[in-house]
């Protein structure tokens, strides 16, 4: 297994930069530095059946990306790697002579609306997400199917629970039995003198819905019962994935989201429209700017000081001008992927017959 110490010490790389916020031109005094670059497999590795991808530490603060690895992305404009070749040259740490044959304007193209204006629109899906469950936490104590039955009473309907405690009652010598064509909608019966077998509503160690039972045809049905089968069924998926949140959250991340009280991931959304104005400059001029020209504003977001709604209403201007966008541009569909393969071919050729004459 290659290590990042084996790549700089048996001098396989090809490039190696700074990236991320500092990169960007967005960093704070608090951020860290990320280390990407670009290596070549040793000819034996290569043609061998062990064919490393990526080299990267524990943490992946940095990460490198071997050659062919690299180039595939790169002709499907993934973002990550397109900034990567694109990176302003006070954050590259070394290039080497070959890397330069990768120029930015083989690889950028149409898709470039769908890879980072789609992935931005993504994060903006998910900053609704974030914004849902700040807005709407949940109790850590799970609802059960009985909080989601409910029984006809006078004019409307109560729980289930409050009914059988206002007729002191209890659910577990309760028997229930389909309505026919009625759907989720059971007669509910109950023994009275304990003489059935019924079979209650729910039981602990059943799955998450009711119970049927076998009614004799002397018991008299005592009530309706609605069980709310797709609202606990909602309801189980929101509590899973609101609580894998919490479990999973950054918590300094969290803690900034509620200190500026836009309860959104503001880091996120900075680098949304981060993305956003990328994919307008890649679609109307043709080129990539990683440095961004208005760092001002761009950290105005990321400290919060725009409303939730205010800054989604932006994106959708945004997300709209760049589909107008889309239709006019002059860029190809897709990359030349015949033409970027020679070049693939002549970079990884040469470097092996300079590793191998060094």
């Amino acid at each position: 297994m290659l290590t990042i110490n084996d790549l700089k010490t048996q001098n396989l790389l090809l490039f190696e930069a700074i990236s991320g916020s500092k990169a960007y031109g967005l960093s704070l005094p608090t951020s860290d530095t990320d280390i990407k670059g670009v290596f070549v497999l040793p000819q034996d590795i290569f043609y061998g059946l062990n064919y490393i991808p990526q080299v990267n530490d524990r943490n992946n603060d940095q990460v490198y990306y071997e050659l062919g690895r690299f180039v595939e992305l790169l002709y499907k404009n993934n973002p990550n790697i397109l900034e990567l070749l694109n990176t302003p040259k006070d954050c590259i740490l070394y290039e080497h002579p070959l890397f330069k044959q990768l120029d930015a304007a083989l690889f950028l193209s149409k898709q470039c609306k769908d890879t980072f204006a789609g992935y931005a629109m993504s994060q903006i899906k998910k900053a609704r997400g974030l914004n849902k469950k700040i807005m709407n936490p949940m109790e850590k104590q799970r609802k059960g199917v009985l909080d989601f039955c409910y029984v006809q009473y006078k004019q409307g309907a109560i729980g289930v629970q409050d009914w059988l405690n206002e007729h002191g009652l209890i659910q577990e010598r309760c028997g229930l039995v389909n309505i026919p064509h009625m759907k989720d909608l059971y007669g509910l019966y109950y023994d009275f003198d304990n003489q059935y077998n019924f079979q209650g509503i729910i039981k602990p160690k059943t799955v998450d819905t009711i119970l049927l039972s076998s009614i004799p045809k002397e018991v008299r049905q005592l009530a309706v019962l609605y069980f709310n089968k797709d609202g606990y069924k909602k309801y189980c998926k929101d509590y899973k994935q609101y609580w894998e949140w919490v479990n999973n959250r950054n918590d300094s991340r969290y803690a900034n989201t509620i200190a500026h009280g836009k309860n959104y991931d503001a880091k996120n959304i900075m680098h949304t429209f981060r993305l956003l104005d990328m994919a307008e400059e890649i679609l109307s001029t043709g080129e990539i700017q990683v440095h961004r020209p208005n760092r001002a504003e761009l950290l105005e977001i990321r400290k919060g000081t725009f409303e939730y709604e205010v800054l989604m209403k932006k994106a959708e201007v945004k997300v709209k001008k760049i589909e107008q966008l889309y239709q006019h541009s002059t860029l190809p569909s897709k990359p030349d992927k015949i033409q970027i393969e020679k070049i693939l071919v002549t970079i990884r050729k040469a470097f092996y017959h300079a590793y191998s004459c060094s």
